[in-house]
Order: C-alpha cells, then sequence, then structure tokens
C-alpha cells in the first residue's frame, strides 16, 4: 500500500502529478474539521495552505502522520511544538512568494501614492474629478523599510530604481550588509520620523505584533503613507485609522488583517486607503512554486530523506550537494553502532575526516543520531524527534570534523558505553557503476570493506580453522543465503571479527546458535536495508 498523501487545500495541478506517482493522493476540505480529522486517521502526510488548522488534535487524529506541509510561508494554522513531540516533520516553502509578496507591497505603494484605487471607483461610478485625486511622486522621497529579510530586500531593491532615498529598521542586520544593499540602517523611531513611504517586512512574533502602534504613529512624518503586506498585526489597525482620520498619515496600502478572513475593518472607511485580501502570495507564478516546493519536501520525506525546509529539524538548512550522499552512510554507521554495541551509548562522537570536512557537515550528526535510535525504540524515529529521543535518554552526541586534502571522506561513529567499553564503526561511499555505493571500513577497530546493506552479522571469536564452515554449515541448514562475507583478525589465532551480509534476518535463537557454534565473545546483528 502506498503512503497517503492528504491534500487538505487546492494545490497546483503540477504539485499533485509529483505525488500521484509514488503516493495515494486524496483530497478533503480542511475547513471541513470532522471530514479532516476523519481523513488524517489514513494520512502520511497533510498538505494545507492557510486556511486548514493542524493542531494538537489534529496530529493527535493523525497515527501514521510523518509530514505536515503547508503551501505557502508561514505557518500560524499549524501547531508547529505538537507535530514536533510527535515527531512529525513540519515543512513550508519559504522562498515560494517572496517575490511576489515584494511587488505587492510596491504595487501597494504605488496606489497609495496615486490614489488609483479610488480615482478608479470613482471613474467608474460616472465622476471624471481629477484634482480630487492628485497624488505624489516617490521620486527623491525618503522610504523606509522596517525588515530587511529576504522580502524586505527585494521591495528595496526595486524600490530603489525609482530615484529614492532608502532608510531601514532591522536590528538583526550587519550596517556593512546594510550598504551593500544601498540602505541606511536607523532605529525605529528614527524611521518613523524621516520616512515619506513606510513599508513593512516583518515575520508576526510576539515581538513584532503592534509594533506600530498610537504611540509610534504620533511621531511619524506629517503625510507619510505606510504600507503593510506581510503580517496582520504587525500595524495596530485602529491606531492606524485614527492617524489617518487626524491627517498625520496620508493614507494607507493594506493586505494583511489581525483576523482574517477580513471585511470589516475600520481602515475601509478612507478613500485613501488601498485594501486588498491579503494577495500578497496570490499569483500563479508563487502557487505554482509553493505546491511544487512542498510536495518535493513531501516526497523526499516520505522516503526517509533529509528535507532541508524542514523547520523543526535541528539541522534544517541547505545541504551541500558532496554532504547528501553522505546522509544514508552517517545514519547507516548510527545502526550499525546500535548493533555491535548491544545498547545505547552513554556518550557518542561522530567524526567526519577529509576534504568533505570543509563544508558543513552538522546535518550528518543529525543523521547518526536518527541511526541510533532506529532499532531500540517503538515510535517512528525521523530527523525531528532523534535528538529529543537522545535527549530524554542522556545520550550526548557531538561532532568533530577533520579537513584532510586529498583524503576521502570518511565517517565514523564512536562511543563510550554505560559499563566503560568503546566501540567504534567507520565508513565511506564510493562510487561504483554510476552510483553511490556505501561501505564499512571498520567495526571495532577490525578494518574491514563490505558494503552497508541488507542485514550484517557480525561475529566476534578466537581465530582457528573451521569456523567458516561450521557457521556457512548452520545458516544454510536454517535456509539462510549469505551474500557476503569477510573476515578480519589482529593476528594469526588473536581475536577475530567475522561479518556477513545475509538474505534475511535471523531470529534470536539462531543468531545465539551461531555464536554458540564457534565460541563467539559477541554476537549482533544490524538490520540496514534501506527504510
Amino acid at each position: 500500500m502506498n503512503p497517503v498523501v492528504l491534500i487538505a487545500e487546492e494545490l497546483a495541478p503540477a504539485a499533485i502529478e509529483v505525488l500521484a506517482h509514488d503516493f495515494d493522493v486524496r483530497h478533503v476540505d480542511g475547513t471541513d474539521r470532522p471530514a479532516l480529522l476523519s481523513a488524517l486517521a489514513e494520512a502520511d502526510a497533510v498538505i494545507v495552505r492557510s486556511a486548514t488548522q493542524i493542531d494538537a488534535e489534529a496530529v493527535a487524529a493523525a497515527p501514521r502522520l510523518k509530514v505536515v506541509a503547508r503551501a505557502g510561508v508561514g505557518l500560524d494554522n499549524v501547531e508547529v511544538p505538537a507535530a514536533t513531540a510527535r515527531g512529525v516533520m513540519v515543512v513550508n516553502a519559504p522562498t515560494s512568494n517572496i517575490v511576489s509578496a515584494a511587488e505587492q507591497a510596491v504595487a501597494l505603494l504605488l496606489a497609495v501614492a496615486r490614489n488609483t484605487a479610488s480615482a478608479s471607483a470613482a471613474l467608474k461610478a460616472g465622476e471624471w474629478k481629477r484634482s480630487k485625486y492628485t497624488g505624489v511622486e516617490i521620486q527623491g522621497k525618503t522610504v523606509g523599510v522596517v525588515g530587511l529579510g529576504r522580502i524586505g530586500v527585494l521591495f528595496a531593491s526595486r524600490i530603489a530604481a525609482f530615484g529614492t532615498r532608502l532608510i531601514a529598521y532591522d536590528p538583526y542586520i550587519q550596517p556593512a550588509r546594510a550598504a551593500q544593499l544601498g540602505v541606511r540602517l536607523v532605529g525605529l523611531e528614527e524611521l518613523l520620523r524621516e520616512s515619506d513611504f513606510i513599508s513593512i517586512h516583518l515575520p508576526k512574533t510576539p515581538e513584532t505584533v503592534g509594533l506600530i502602534g498610537e504611540k509610534e504613529l504620533a511621531i511619524v512624518k506629517p503625510g507619510v503613507r505606510i504600507v503593510n503586506a506581510a503580517r496582520g498585526g504587525l500595524v495596530d489597525e485602529q491606531a492606524l485609522a485614527d492617524a489617518i482620520a487626524e491627517g498625520r498619515v496620508a493614507g494607507a496600502g493594506v493586505d494583511v488583517y489581525a483576523k482574517e478572513p477580513c471585511t470589516s475593518s475600520p481602515l475601509f472607511a478612507f478613500d485613501n486607503v488601498v485594501a486588498t485580501p491579503h494577495l500578497g502570495a496570490s499569483t500563479h507564478e508563487a502557487q505554482d512554486k509553493a505546491g511544487l516546493a512542498v510536495a518535493k519536501s513531501v516526497k523526499l520525506a516520505l522516503q526517509g530523506e533529509f528535507v532541508p525546509d524542514a523547520v523543526n529539524v535541528q539541522a534544517g538548512g541547505v545541504v551541500a550537494e558532496d554532504v547528501r550522499p553522505l546522509l544514508p552512510l552517517a545514519e547507516k554507521l548510527g545502526r550499525a553502532f546500535t548493533a555491535v554495541a548491544g545498547g545505547v551509548a552513554a556518550s557518542v562522537t561522530v567524526e567526519v575526516r577529509g576534504e568533505i570536512a570543509n563544508h558543513d557537515v552538522s546535518v550528518l550528526k543529525l543523521a547518526a543520531t536518527k541511526g541510533l535510535f532506529s532499532s531500540v525504540v517503538e515510535e517512528q524515529v525521523t530527523y525531528v524527534n532523534a535528538p529529543h529521543l537522545a535527549a530524554e535518554r542522556g545520550v550526548e552526541v557531538t561532532l568533530t570534523s577533520h579537513p584532510e586534502a586529498d583524503q576521502p571522506s570518511l565517517v565514523s561513529v564512536r562511543g563510550a558505553l554505560p559499563d566503560g567499553r568503546t566501540v567504534s564503526v567507520s565508513g565511506t561511499v564510493v562510487t561504483s557503476g554510476g552510483r553511490d555505493v556505501i561501505k564499512l571500513t571498520e567495526v571495532d577497530g577490525f578494518d574491514v570493506e563490505i558494503g552497508a546493506e541488507g542485514i550484517l552479522l557480525f561475529l566476534r571469536y578466537v581465530d582457528r580453522p573451521g569456523v567458516v564452515g561450521t557457521v556457512g554449515t548452520l545458516l544454510g541448514e536454517a535456509g539462510i543465503n549469505i551474500a557476503a562475507m569477510q573476515v578480519a583478525r589482529r593476528e594469526a589465532g588473536g581475536e577475530t571479527l567475522m561479518t556477513l551480509t545475509v538474505d534475511q534476518a535471523l531470529g534470536a535463537d539462531l543468531l545465539t546458535s551461531a555464536a554458540d557454534s564457534i565460541g563467539a565473545t559477541a554476537a549482533s546483528a544490524a538490520d540496514l536495508r534501506d527504510e
């Protein structure tokens, strides 16, 4: 049975096509709460836009849920902590609508400057009143940008082309970076006092809600025009309406509201307010980008791969192309480590060597942590909850990297067990026949070279003749086929490690019998099959 992807709101056809080949795509009206909760019972993934609420109740109703995807930028309608607690990945499309949002802010600013909306409405009503709708130029004016994130930067670059002076308030950007953009950084109060136009480009957080209210609007430059196409609630709507009524603010362009849908606002009473129903991302291009982005993320998540746009993964962000092939390696090393160790370690170090260590390899620690717990807990282990599982069990996982020029990439997982023993496994990725092949190169101090795939058996014993034949005969009688075998020893007659790849899992009894038949000092099995 293919995994079920539940689409709760309209999604671009191209995005649905990405999913249709590999998954059972189902549709539900996300605003119909009973129908949504019922449909979630069988969902492995759910895709929403802004109208569907995915809260703790919705997450609890979806026992199979692995990923929640929001086809847009914000996550106001997704209860991320509830999803994280359940190990459910949350993804969005952080760059899908940035161009559309920036262009909407520019459009609102121009419409407010030239009274476009009210003049259009008057003309359509049979009035020809040119003087009533005389506007202002923006060339030579000071434009204040509140927030120099990705959208703020795009807005600034576009509005600069009109010959404006740009100032910005953003406590999280360095002055040198602002200078590169042709923007002078100032405090919020200075921006309010100097700007002829103000455009808001901030996320909605407890610190930014109500950022511009009655107090701030009392000190603005007389005749200022204010645009908010970012998030509702950043500007106090009633305070803005009062400032417009008193003439301190000459006009406003508003695309977002504190409560949406919004069909009644004190701002709607003014001809010099251009109001639109949250159209910042409402372009065909933005919708297609958002849908395709989250569809690809859902596909990656359901295939067990790393998702760069996951908002609740500790090592989120762009992963270098050279690092990506090492993700499954690190995870398999974690699984092999737990098998060889026979339990959970007290502390683990993920060590990365070679030229690859010149990149950001922090994601490999996360992948290894996921592997460490995949066979020791009942719940599904994901990139989301793996760090929490480690913390709950008091396992400290650290990362070290050693850039070594002209050396092959090598990843090792080393750990200390509660009884004082140390265990290590190492591996690398090689290209063979045009594909990446994951290999183990070291197991607990023994040099090996065997593919990290299928089910691996590790048997430790004292070297002597006949052991290989004994193990082969025992497994053959049990109908277990051996795909590969390697024997590594420290010295003739000394401690030896036999590593075998077999085609099917062994029961605990058979593994014990194999160990007893050769007097093994330790025996373990690691399931390294792709999930």
